[in-house]
């Protein structure tokens, strides 16, 4: 094959592009995985790695029954109606049919899991966690590439389709600070991520007023949406993003889950005796998880939490969403903190009032926010104290508390909107957590797709030789809920690549 030619190019090494490129090379393809970054895993690398399917043999393992149908079902009652109500539930049902041949792709592969794990509104646990997190569908997916033959560019970002005859022949790319043209025999594979921090497509399909509210992954600018458009792609959904909403920043070190092997003999064999550890290490394990990447709970706010800038001063409603995470977007260094007082730090120390959670897995506390995530967390006997543990002016924060307690004494309106709050703040103990940053998550929107994966037009018609997979193909899926945008990466990526190779000639 001449050079800068392949069967297929793929465009993003996360997990969705990574799984297309294998599944592709493991049917014999000539493959080249062009990644913009120094490095490969996407948001697909960062997460916590819950992968949810149903049928699965953990759950048979566990006698659970289950189908796609009831799957389904189930994850049209994630979030709120007028959102459910957008999705393309042909297509979702398509990929939960599919989502256990995944999970046995997978593990055929050496990559273990442990659940499943129940999340209602599911009926029935189906939410699986990869060992030891999502860094082993990188690592895994990665070096099977390799073993495959197939060809690796980081530090690659892609400019722009080729086009020739109205199909999609190939890319050109920055390779080492030069355009450089690939061309690809089978087809181009959007995979590179979701537009969650691209304040052009969020201003553009969501608002102005969101622009300032960044993405969980910085490299998440719509790269792949952008082409696809450029070929003649209809993009749905465009305005269901998953946020914004609050989370604390990251720990100053990676936590350590993230240092644990994601592949290799040792990861197989913390797989194989994962089912033998004591349930309460595993807890553990998950509350550590649970603290680095969940968001605080809006009930801290209806039950008299307030938001604080860096001076020490309330700038919003804090039960009114998404003005708060706006406002916060707004301050200094995007970024607020969250007083509690004596009353609040006791309500919030036992179930069921928690900090934060993964539903069913585990519940964060005060005291596990104190324990675990110390660089978010401060604790005091005074006001006085506190502001100096966070170096916030103290004659600023006594002033903004003695106001909130003017409202909620009913001595004074809220200055802004605040409205239902009956006790003042107060007592000999308070916590200051965060900082807390407003971030989208994830978006909804993607390319039209059809069960080929192939983009579609605006007419429906299928973009010759332009595929699209993860977050770049979602076709109008709405998949809220854990574990459904990873499985949906891998899945659509196994699904493609084997597709494309399906009819070779």
């Amino acid at each position: 094959m001449p050079t800068n030619q392949y069967d297929v190019i793929v465009v993003g090494g996360g997990g969705s592009g990574l799984a297309a490129a294998v599944a592709a090379a493991e049917k014999g393809a000539q493959v080249l995985l062009l990644e913009k970054t120094p490095e490969l895993g996407g948001t697909t690398g960062i997460a916590v790695g819950s992968f949810t399917a149903n049928r699965t043999v953990y759950q048979k393992r566990d006698g659970i029954e289950d189908n796609a149908d009831d799957h389904e079902e189930d994850a049209a009652q994630f979030g709120p109606p007028e959102i459910q109500a957008q999705n393309n539930s042909e297509l979702r049902r398509f990929f939960l049919e599919h989502a256990n041949d995944t999970l046995n792709w997978l593990t055929g592969m050496g990559l273990a899991f442990h659940g499943p794990s129940p999340e209602p509104p599911n009926r029935v646990p189906r939410m699986h966690n990869v060992v030891p997190n999502a860094k082993a569908y990188i690592a895994t997916l990665h070096s099977r590439l390799l073993r495959f033959g197939g060809r690796v560019h980081c530090d690659c970002p892609v400019e722009e389709l080729v086009q020739e005859d109205g199909r999609v022949v190939g890319v050109v790319a920055v390779l080492a600070g030069a355009p450089t043209t690939f061309r690809a025999k089978r087809g181009v594979i959007l995979a590179a991520g979701d537009y969650a921090n691209s304040p052009e497509m969020i201003g553009r399909h969501k608002g102005q007023e969101f622009t300032s509210i960044e993405g969980i992954n910085v490299h998440s600018t719509g790269d792949g949406h952008r082409l696809a458009e450029q070929a003649g792609a209809a993009l749905l959904n465009m305005a269901v993003t998953y946020g914004p909403e609050l989370r604390f920043i990251p720990p100053p070190r990676k936590p350590f889950t993230q240092l644990l092997p994601a592949s290799g003999p040792l990861a197989r064999m913390m797989g194989m005796m994962l089912p033998l550890v004591p349930r309460a290490i595993i807890n553990i394990m998950v509350k550590r998880l649970l603290v680095t990447w969940q968001h605080p709970e809006n009930a801290l706010f209806d039950d008299g939490a307030v938001l604080l800038n860096q001076r020490g001063e309330r700038f919003c409603n804090e039960t009114a969403s998404p003005s708060r995470e706006i406002g916060i977007a707004e301050q200094q260094d995007k970024f607020a903190y969250i007083l509690l007082d004596q009353r609040l730090v006791e309500h919030y120390s036992k179930w069921p009032h928690f900090i934060s959670t993964a539903p069913e897995i585990a519940y964060a506390y005060v005291k596990d926010y104190l324990r675990l995530r110390s660089d978010v967390t401060v604790q005091a006997g005074s006001l006085d104290d506190l502001a100096k543990l966070r170096n916030l002016p103290r004659e600023t924060l006594q002033t903004t508390v003695d106001q909130f307690n003017r409202y909620a004494s009913g001595d004074q309106p809220d200055p802004f909107g605040r409205t239902g709050d009956n006790q003042p703040l107060s007592g000999n103990q308070w916590v200051l957590l965060g900082p807390v940053k407003a971030y989208f998550t994830t978006t909804e929107g993607g390319a039209a797709i059809d069960q080929q994966l192939r983009v579609l037009d605006n007419d429906n018609n299928p973009i010759e030789g332009l595929y699209a997979v993860g977050q770049n193909g979602l076709g109008g899926q709405v998949l809220w809920g854990h574990g459904l945008h990873i499985a949906w990466a891998l899945t659509s990526g196994r699904l493609v690549g084997q597709q494309l190779m399906a009819h070779r000639s």
